[in-house]
């Protein structure tokens, strides 16, 4: 029941963001390349609770709070992870699932002449509260 009600305030929160009704229609997302689109970058740009937002963290605009750091959530990819999928993939060691996006991350900026940085796993990270 909690996965349901975080689903639908996240839904909530996205649809009201791009003026779409994703809590009674959420087929919206996978129907409608646009609407997808929108609810992504919505996702991508904005903090919810105690996450930070994925953008503050990828250009470097984050500063872990005393709490981030005992969490061992410190800047670089691996918190985005955290912030996606936390709960599922973070504070568990290593994790295969982690590990191929981190390759893919890898050979993306690789592709691109960039550093992918440090701190690109969330092993050792407990998930956001």
């Amino acid at each position: 029941m909690l996965t349901l009600y975080y689903s639908n305030y996240n839904y909530g929160l996205a649809g009201k963001a791009i003026n779409e009704d994703l809590s009674n229609n959420p087929d919206l997302l996978s129907t409608n390349s646009t609407v997808s689109f929108k609810s992504a970058i919505w996702f991508w740009m904005t903090a919810q609770g105690n996450k930070p937002s994925s953008h503050d963290v990828i250009i470097g605009n984050w500063r872990p709070t005393a709490i981030d750091m005992a969490a061992m959530r410190v800047p670089g990819y691996g918190v985005i992870t955290n912030i996606i999928n936390g709960g599922l993939e973070c504070g568990r060691g290593q994790d295969n699932r982690v590990d191929d996006r981190v390759g893919f991350y890898r050979s993306y900026c690789q592709i691109l002449g960039l550093s992918p940085g440090d701190n690109l796993d969330c092993n050792n990270q407990l998930p956001f509260a």
